[in-house]
């Protein structure tokens, strides 16, 4: 079959190098975009008057023709036809005859392939859009169950201070939110529409492109035609945004793995998203919770190969261009699949509340409360600081918490402490006393809720009217 670009060429392709070359195997994906792309086109040149709207009709029924016989299965592709967008013109010519040559007048591979991954990645973001919303509905409905459910928050995973499940719940709602934004961000320097730009410098046919973006349901046109059929950035955006959410899943895994063990006992994962092992009897395994953390990897791994990629091109358009598709569908496909995973686990977790008060009391986490009780009775922090120190060394060498310390030797310590000091130290008083802006006293975990739900509100309203 010779190819549709062989008429200056004197020889065939050697037979392992197009095999090797051909993008078919993995671009054969963007079929439906690559005809929608070409049914927008053929109106345009129709509208334009390059081509009639006979021979407009003619293709247009060829390709609607072709979509169906993809679909159900009577058309394959191999390597014979290189890419989607000369599968497609060579089936069309097929059908339809000399009439189908037409379809490319006034475009090039370079602003067809540009196309199609724009409106195949928009359709992507959206779904990650919906099911990100997903995730935050589950973590602000958590939040609100578990507004008084005290347990500890670490650094360096040690205890370091009280804190409600609630608070931890919403400190991951502004993780994914940030994902959500991002996401959106993204959306908008997608939704330019490449096509019309040619090989790399337009064409001088009187073409309408804001026909085209109005036809594919793009908001706009690509400005500069070198530019258009050379970027990837958007891709690369999302492989990035992509990236940020696995690190962000695996954070939360890694949280949910640790609190899952006999050690932590803080939830229990479903039957349905743990494991048994081969050998072991006893064995409940988080794998799902480890196969999300274990995929963040090969996330990461598109986005580096696309960068390495793109980092050495000259404008406009190169060969090295084609890998692009395979990271991006890879990571499309892997946070598509891991997002709808957790959301599902997270949901069924069951947390053991009465587990996470019992670990609330180990560590001394009321020494930070401790410390400021002596502040305001006017001893200056640092002060404070060193005399809660020695108080800690000596309850832990007694094996006593701060609140089981008799005050006359609280009082050995500094004589400022009195019997208002045990009130103060009680652990859902220390988490209440925090009542700075983002805090974890109720009053603030109940404001970033309602403001959370407001956020919710206005971003859907927001999506809404930018995709109108």
């Amino acid at each position: 079959m010779d190819k549709l670009w062989s008429g200056r060429f004197k020889e065939q392709t050697a037979a392992f190098a197009g095999e090797w070359g051909a993008s078919i195997g993995f671009d054969k994906a963007l079929f439906r975009q690559d005809i929608t792309g070409s049914i927008a086109h053929c109106r345009m040149l129709a509208k334009q008057g390059i081509i009639t709207a006979d021979e407009a009709s003619v293709i247009e029924d060829g390709l609607n023709s072709i979509v169906k016989d993809i679909e159900s299965g009577s058309i394959t592709f191999d390597s014979k036809y290189e890419d989607i967008h000369m599968a497609v013109e060579s089936l069309l010519t097929e059908r339809i005859g000399d009439t189908g040559k037409k379809l490319h007048t006034a475009r090039s591979r370079n602003d067809q392939v540009a196309t199609d991954l724009k409106i195949w990645l928009k359709g992507e973001i959206l779904d990650d859009l919906t099911l990100l919303r997903e995730l935050l509905d589950a973590l602000v409905a958590r939040a609100k169950a578990e507004t008084d459910t005290i347990m500890p928050g670490y650094t360096h995973l040690q205890h370091a201070q009280p804190v409600s499940l609630a608070f931890h719940m919403l400190a991951y709602y502004q993780m994914f939110k940030r994902d959500r934004e991002r996401l959106m961000d993204a959306f908008l320097r997608t939704d330019t529409l490449p096509l019309g730009s040619g090989a790399l410098s337009g064409t001088s046919f009187d073409t309408d492109r804001d026909f085209l973006a109005h036809e594919l349901g793009f908001n706009d046109i690509a400005p500069n035609a070198m530019d258009a059929v050379s970027d990837r950035d958007y891709a690369i955006e999302y492989l990035s945004a992509a990236a940020i959410i696995m690190m962000h899943l695996s954070r939360f895994c890694e949280e949910l793995i640790i609190w899952n063990s006999s050690e932590f006992g803080f939830i229990e994962m479903s039957d349905a998203y743990s494991t048994g092992s081969s050998i072991m009897p006893q064995k409940k395994n988080p794998d799902m919770a480890e196969l999300i953390r274990g995929k963040t990897g090969r996330v990461y791994g598109d986005l580096i190969s696309l960068l390495t990629t793109m980092k050495g091109l000259p404008l406009a358009y190169n060969k090295d261009m084609q890998e692009d598709k395979e990271p991006v569908f890879d990571a499309a496909k892997t946070i598509g699949e891991c997002l709808r995973v957790f959301i599902d686990m997270f949901s069924s977790i069951n947390f053991n509340r009465e587990k996470m008060a019992l670990a609330a009391h180990i560590g001394f986490m009321d020494a930070t409360d401790a410390a400021d009780y002596l502040v305001a009775k006017g001893i200056p922090f640092r002060e404070a600081h060193e005399i809660v120190g020695r108080l800690v060394l000596f309850c832990e060498n007694c094996g006593i918490g701060l609140d089981e310390a008799p005050l006359e030797k609280l009082q050995e310590f500094c004589p400022k402490f009195d019997n208002e000091f045990y009130d103060i130290i009680d652990l859902s008083a220390c988490a209440n006393a925090k009542t700075s802006p983002g805090g974890t006293s109720r009053d603030r975990v109940l404001e970033q809720i309602r403001y959370a739900e407001e956020e919710l509100e206005d971003e859907n309203k927001i999506l809404h009217d930018a995709l109108k």
